[in-house]
């Protein structure tokens, strides 16, 4: 990348933003630890843009997320908010009072067998205190991927799982986590409920100071700072602390990028009243404050509907999933945005944040929404022209912003990713000679096959593509979703697909799971009388990992 990597800080407020983001790392995370003898393409993505190198107190290297985190008291369970690469006994200041010393303990959380598991897998903590980790090749990323014997790995179940640092398998910088400790994750006392309490944190100095001085940190750190993605809570307070974090960054950092991605869990109970009116409200709230101080602003829920009435949650006929568990929608919504992210992070002729948010832009309107197809419908003996021609004029994506249903709305412009998809099925497998099918089989490159098919499709649409070979990886702890019609490669195999009636499926204890991949598409909100557009993109389970990822705007 010329100049250096274009860095962005991620922004993550809330506990379901803490879901979807410890899906999200897990997966930055495995991208990183690819066997060295793999036959995989090189590097597509720069792991750069996301995250940064540092050093310990004891010259250990260390490579983290860029990553501020805000949640509430009693939301990390076992995990130390300073984390646990820079911890020094050593260190800790003496106690001058000679008095009378009087310790009050917290109850320690239990730490989760996988995270323990873990642990023992990347390093080692001695009797001197010292966290050694296991040593950095060329200077970043973890520990290069070994074929030796080791022990099965432990692996997290839904009932083991209560909040998102049970499954967190990344080491997080000392300045990452930031703790509100004046509202209660637990209980039903103390709750972070509405969106004026959010405000309010943000206004207390004690707060806004700590959030300023990280900010400075990794800021200053920085040489190329293309922009802030957030990740944040709606349906609670912390849409309110999403709010006032965005116009601080546009304040002081005019210029960059600010997309904010409004994540939404599962479908809510209609016997809540009060709750889901808190939930509508924030919600309005935070879409309206969100996009006065963001370049772009997406709602993603795997949730039917952002009002009173509650709808069906979204169905994947090729995934199986509790939509009741955050564990479940947190890794569906990772996985998207590990796609749908793809254009500012390419490591050859990446796409600004800014620019890609003024190219989906349409009058100042800039509330998107997303839909899937999970996954692309491949299979071994098709090409892309074939898979392409066989979707004819449908819609091939589902909406995921519970926006409701996008037809006769208009799309103007759009963004899409192709993902893992192997080189040899980019163009026609047809022999010499034999009658083309449709124009697509006559293109000679993937990115022209994808072009060709947008532009069939939406002939007055103005479209970006991108069509990488680089697979999206989701290893455990992301659970086991997929239909067992879909191989590891994330191809359909023979015979009819098995979703209907499927249970919801656990872990798998073998630990061999699919890559996702498949499109992505995203769309504009229409600047009208509340008409929203559609993202939308489509994963497929495999041992590569496909994504396409699709923005447009409707007017």
């Amino acid at each position: 990348m010329a100049g250096g990597p274009r860095e962005v800080l991620t922004l993550q407020l809330g506990h379901f933003a803490g879901f979807v983001g410890a899906h999200w790392w897990n997966q930055q995370d495995a991208a990183l630890c690819r066997p060295t003898d793999a036959k995989e393409p090189p590097g597509e993505l720069c792991p750069d843009v996301l995250y940064r190198t540092g050093r310990t107190l004891h010259g250990q290297e260390t490579y983290t997320p860029r990553l501020i985190l805000m949640d509430l008291k009693g939301s990390l369970s076992s995990l130390k908010q300073e984390g646990g690469l820079y911890k020094d006994k050593q260190l800790d200041a003496a106690i001058a009072w000679q008095g009378k010393l009087t310790t009050h303990k917290e109850e320690i959380y239990p730490k989760n067998p996988y995270l323990q598991d873990l642990l023992s897998a990347e390093g080692v903590l001695n009797s001197d205190g010292i966290w050694r980790v296991k040593s950095i090749p060329n200077g970043k990323g973890p520990p290069p991927f070994t074929t030796a014997t080791t022990p099965k790995p432990v692996l997290p179940t839904e009932g083991s799982i209560r909040v998102w640092s049970d499954f967190l398998r990344v080491h997080l910088h000392p300045r990452s986590i930031c703790m509100i400790q004046k509202y209660n994750h637990d209980g039903e006392a103390g709750r972070l409920e509405a969106f004026g309490q959010g405000e309010s944190i943000l206004k207390e100095p004690k707060y806004l100071e700590e959030l300023e001085d990280r900010l400075h940190f990794y800021v200053e750190e920085c040489d190329y700072l293309q922009g802030f993605q957030i990740l944040c809570d709606l349906h609670n307070g912390f849409s309110g602390v999403g709010a006032k974090a965005a116009e601080l960054l546009q304040d002081e950092y005019s210029g960059r990028g600010i997309i904010t991605w409004g994540l939404l869990p599962g479908p809510y109970c209609l016997g809540e009243p009060q709750k889901n009116i808190y939930r509508l409200l924030n919600t309005a709230f935070g879409l309206v404050h969100l996009s006065a101080h963001s370049s772009l602003v997406c709602p993603l829920s795997l949730g039917g509907s952002l009002g009173l009435q509650p709808e069906p949650p979204v169905n994947f006929p090729h995934l199986q999933y509790d939509a009741a568990l955050p564990f479940h929608c947190g890794a569906i919504l990772a996985t998207a945005l590990d796609t749908v992210t793809v254009p500012y992070r390419l490591c050859s002729s990446p796409v600004s944040m800014v620019h890609l948010a003024d190219m989906l832009n349409f009058s100042g309107k800039k509330v998107v929404t997303a839909g899937a197809t999970i996954p692309f419908p491949l299979v071994p003996s098709q090409s892309l022209p074939d898979t392409l021609m066989q979707l004819g004029e449908a819609t091939p994506w589902t909406p995921l912003s519970a926006c409701g249903d996008p037809s006769g709305t208009c799309c103007f412009a759009q963004s899409v990713v192709l993902r893992g998809l192997d080189r040899a099925c980019h163009t026609s497998q047809l022999t010499p000679g034999t009658p083309l099918p449709s124009p697509l089989h006559a293109c000679t490159t993937g990115e022209e096959v994808l072009a060709q098919y947008l532009q069939q499709q939406q002939p007055r649409v103005r479209s970006s593509s991108h069509l990488l070979l680089t697979p999206c990886k989701v290893v455990p702890p992301y659970p086991y979703l997929f239909s067992s019609s879909f191989s590891q490669q994330g191809l359909v195999l023979d015979g009819p697909p098995t979703g209907a009636g499927f249970p919801f499926p656990s872990l798998r204890s073998s630990g061999e799971h699919p890559s996702a991949r498949g499109p992505l598409l995203l769309f504009i909100l229409e600047p009208g009388p509340g008409r929203f557009g559609q993202r939308s993109r489509q994963t497929r389970p495999a041992a590569l990992g496909q994504l396409h990822g699709r923005w447009s705007g409707t007017g």
